[in-house]
Parts: structure tokens; C-alpha cells; sequence
């Protein structure tokens, strides 16, 4: 592992308008440092959190993802946040992890947050994502699945030599969290790195969406122990940070909690029909 160079953006979103959020989100993009490993985008970037998939959503060979491939090209980095997919009669809260080199990764939300209504427009994702960037493993997940502590949680093992091997050491939630809410999403983004011993990255949206919810941001970068090393005010930021693997490794051999940890099995990342 060597450092990780993270950039982070929280922005307001034009509600249910893809092109302009797009290309506001690409001027902003225009201030990425160099060197750059990985760029992080809210939930739902180019809509806001929007119960119009029917109208909005995309296929994967859409707008969207190819917009996404081209910023990753032009700026060298990873880019992920998610977007809603279409596929068949199906849609999907679908992050990707767009590479460079045009491949992506993706992950469907898991828990889908019915207090809101979208349970009834969008379908599970049903499989986790752990993804890797510079000798980091990276476990991307969506704002409601915050609230859900088993579907994040370390599931770390022992090699033949007795060696222990925590399963990832990001865990980055993309979101579009209401300011009303606000002390939950921070206070749950400081328990999910306290408790897995990882950097935690939760970015978050500002301003109202087209239901009249205002968001207030609260973005933040927590390291392995439960600080916070930034903290995004409610205004449009990038902001870029380098992400310590010695401090990660010396976290996780200072206090070995994960090794007292119990042994669990989610017996299958398979939602039933």
C-alpha cells in the first residue's frame, strides 16, 4: 500500500437535470489536483434523489456512464458515485467505479429507503463491491446502507501462516442525506470506522432537492480510530487528502480488536426472489 490520494466533492445538484449537473460537476472537476488516485461523487449526482426513474434512468451505454469514462480518462483517476441504471424493466441505484482505462466496477444499492419510496421504483443490488486503487481495498457502498452496520461490516480471515487479513480499508458511502438527519449521518460514519478499523468517506450533496429537503452536506473523511481529519461546511468543495497506510497498519497493530471480533456468515449476499 502506498498513500492514497483521495478528492472528494460536494456539490448542489440541479434536480432531474442530467446535462447541467454533469456540466457543472466537470467545471468543478476542472481544479483536480494532479496525482489524483480516486474521486469520489454524491449519490445520485446527475439528478438528485429522484423517484423518476422511469423518465431519468439510463443503460450502461448511456450518457451518464460514458460522461464518466471520459473525466476518468482525462483526469487519470478512478471516478465513482452513482447514477440511476436501467436494465430491462429494472432499475437501479448503481454506483460504478469507472477506471481510466474505460473498466468499471459496480455496485446496486442494497437497502432502499422505503421511507422515501424508493423501494417501489427501484430493485436491491444484492452484492457487495470491494474494489482496489494503489494497494488499497475499497468497499463502496449508499447512504441508507449506512444505517445497516452487518452489510459493512469486516469479514477478515487468517492465512495458512496465521497472518490476519482485515477485508478492505476504505469504506466510502456516496449519499444524498437530509440536513434534518444530519447528526445520525455523522455520528453512524464515525461508528463504521471505529468499528471496522478503516478510513471511512461519506459525501454528501448540499442544497434542496425538488421535494423541498434541504441538504446540508456534513461531508467527511474519518480515519481508522474515529477522528475526523476533515469535514466539509454546507457549501461547494473539492477537497483532496491523503490517506496514511502506515497509520492505518499501526491502528490496526496497536489495537487488534478486529482479531477478538465474532466470527459471522452472511449466508448469502443473494436477496430471495
Amino acid at each position: 500500500m502506498n498513500p492514497l490520494h483521495l478528492s472528494i466533492l460536494q456539490t448542489d445538484l440541479v434536480w432531474e437535470d442530467p446535462n447541467v449537473n454533469r456540466q457543472l460537476i466537470e467545471a468543478q472537476l476542472q481544479a483536480l489536483p494532479a496525482g489524483t488516485h480516486l474521486t469520489v461523487l454524491p449519490e445520485m449526482f446527475s439528478t438528485g434523489f429522484s423517484m423518476n426513474p422511469t423518465q431519468l434512468a439510463e443503460g450502461m451505454e448511456g450518457e451518464t456512464v460514458n460522461w464518466m469514462k471520459r473525466v476518468a480518462s482525462d483526469k487519470r483517476c478512478i471516478l465513482t458515485g452513482s447514477f440511476m441504471a436501467k436494465e430491462g424493466d429494472q432499475y437501479f441505484n448503481r454506483l460504478l467505479w469507472v477506471l481510466p482505462n474505460g473498466q468499471i466496477g459496480q455496485y446496486d444499492k442494497r437497502h432502499l429507503f422505503a421511507f422515501a419510496g424508493e423501494d417501489q421504483h427501484y430493485t436491491p443490488g444484492n452484492k457487495r463491491l470491494i474494489a482496489s486503487v494503489n494497494g488499497w481495498r475499497i468497499h463502496l457502498q449508499i447512504c441508507y446502507d449506512l444505517r445497516f452496520p452487518v452489510w459493512a461490516r469486516q469479514r477478515s480471515t487468517y492465512d495458512e501462516d496465521g497472518n490476519f487479513h482485515p477485508e478492505y480499508d476504505v469504506l466510502i458511502y456516496v449519499a444524498n442525506w437530509p440536513e434534518r438527519r444530519s447528526e445520525a449521518w455523522k455520528t453512524l460514519l464515525r461508528a463504521r470506522a471505529i468499528e471496522n478499523q478503516c478510513y471511512v468517506v461519506g459525501v454528501n450533496r448540499i442544497g434542496v432537492d425538488g421535494h423541498g429537503i434541504n441538504h446540508s452536506g456534513d461531508s467527511m473523511i474519518i480515519s481508522p480510530i474515529g477522528d475526523i481529519l476533515h469535514h466539509s461546511a454546507d457549501r461547494n468543495e473539492l477537497h483532496t487528502l491523503t490517506l496514511d497506510p502506515v497509520m492505518l497498519q499501526e491502528t490496526r497493530e496497536r489495537l487488534p480488536f478486529l482479531r477478538d471480533a465474532d466470527g459471522f456468515m452472511i449466508l448469502s449476499d443473494e436477496l430471495p426472489e
